[in-house]
């Protein structure tokens, strides 16, 4: 129990009294008198806080949570008194949330619930706890304040931001493809795999024309292709020391675990089955499967995979990927290229491309790009522009090594890693290359 803004101003205006006495002022009696008024009004306003019952509370938070999404949560208070309470409430939120709209005071009505919502921003992927929500009563004449703790723990898990698969899902594939800008050059009726027969179309190339149906049907029918589907996807995920770097808010890991929900989900629509590798760091294996319903068990699996600061061994991660995914698939392999990794990873290339087509997408900090159009105005600044450059140079010396040996190479930054994946992917397919 702690004493309140009103009874400090007493006990300050008690010794104001006690001066005035002092010097003669007033007369003790009036000293005495407003002492013991004091006190007493101070022990009744204690005892009446003691006997006042804790109010309910109940917290309303969803159980999942975007990543770097503003999300609202609701606190619900009922006072077990037959009279208002005035409380201050401040929640038990993990530390790893930012929160807007907290600590609050409440004047709760008697036999009646009161609902307050604020706001939290959740920071990192992974599993977080609320503890007790802490609540401060005041004392009917607002003398004390004192702390409650209402036990209400809840578990909620942070998941990558699933929003743009919300938008996407109104969409096809191939629009939603677009949405993320993904620039595809599509001919009506290419494809590896038989559709259908339909009538002849301007613009329909000579191979499409079926000429047995042709002469049956007396006009000219074409053949329309599609994609394969039924085919497999295997997304080979960096989790060692290069995803800890950060752009913006939040570290290339968490951007490449975004692209390649993304690139997952187009995938599953496409009708065929995808599956994940996590390697270098925290290892996950989720095995190929198929439906778009197998994004939400995979999200499942990796919600709360975190980069680690250790190296990564590619080419311990092809052999074990080789073991455990015998079937030809798209590889996908997501990481930072560096030149001191690059006979590692052509050796884990070469062993992929064996069975495999492999996609080597090589995600670029947006500060290089800032240092490399950097106009120098000080030798530091020049300094910084001329080891950029040596720097991209390597890395463009082993991206051309690893393209030398059959991989597709794609050098962006996080913006442009969803929509290069899926164009790469689209692209594949449609080349009948898988």
């Amino acid at each position: 129990m702690r004493p309140a803004p009103a009874l400090i101003a007493g006990v300050l205006l008690l010794a104001g009294i006690g001066l005035a006495v002092a010097f003669g002022l007033w007369p003790r009696t009036i000293l005495l008198f407003a002492s013991v008024l004091l006190a007493t009004l101070a022990l009744l306003d204690a005892f009446a806080l003691r006997r006042l019952r804790t109010p309910q509370v109940q917290r309303e938070v969803a159980a999942i949570l975007p990543l770097g999404v503003r999300r609202e949560i609701g606190l619900r208070l009922h006072p077990a008194n037959a009279r208002g309470l005035r409380v201050d409430v401040h929640d038990g939120h993990p530390p790893a949330f930012s929160i807007d709209g907290l600590p609050r005071r409440l004047d709760l009505k008697p036999q009646a619930n009161t609902r307050f919502e604020y706001h939290a921003t959740a920071h990192e992927r992974g599993q977080y706890d609320f503890t007790s929500v802490q609540l401060r009563l005041h004392s009917p004449l607002r003398l004390w304040t004192q702390k409650r703790l209402v036990d209400a723990a809840a578990t909620v898990k942070v998941y990558p931001d699933f929003a743009p698969l919300k938008r996407l899902a109104l969409f096809g594939a191939d629009q939603a493809s677009q949405v993320l800008g993904a620039h595809l050059r599509r001919r009506r009726g290419d494809g590896t795999e038989f559709h259908q027969l339909r009538e002849y179309r301007e613009g329909d190339s000579l191979r499409q024309i079926d000429w047995k149906a042709s002469q049956r049907a007396r006009k000219l029918i074409s053949r329309d292709y599609r994609e394969e589907r039924n085919q497999q996807v295997m997304l080979l995920l960096d989790t060692g020391r290069r995803m800890l770097a950060r752009d913006d808010a939040h570290s290339h890991f968490d951007h490449v675990l975004n692209a390649s929900l993304l690139l997952a989900w187009i995938a599953l629509r496409q009708g065929d089955a995808v599956g994940l590798f996590a390697h270098g760091g925290a290892s996950r294996f989720i095995k190929p499967a198929r439906g778009v319903g197998a994004l939400d068990p995979m999200l499942g699996h990796v919600y709360d995979l975190q980069p680690q600061p250790v190296a990564t061994d590619y080419l311990a991660a092809a052999t074990e990927l080789g073991l455990r995914q015998p079937r030809r698939s798209l590889v996908v392999m997501i990481t930072n290229v560096r030149d001191e990794d690059v006979e590692d990873l052509l050796g884990a290339v070469r062993q992929l491309r064996r069975r495999h087509v492999v996609i080597v997408a090589s995600l670029r900090e947006k500060a290089l790009d800032a240092a490399r159009n950097l106009e120098p105005k000080h030798f530091d600044d020049a300094l910084l522009v001329g080891a950029t450059a040596v720097y991209l140079d390597d890395r463009r010396r082993a991206h051309e090594a690893l393209r030398a040996h059959g991989a597709s190479v794609l050098d962006v930054d996080s913006d442009a890693l969803p929509a290069a994946l899926v164009e790469r992917y689209l692209a594949i397919k449609r080349e009948g290359i898988l």
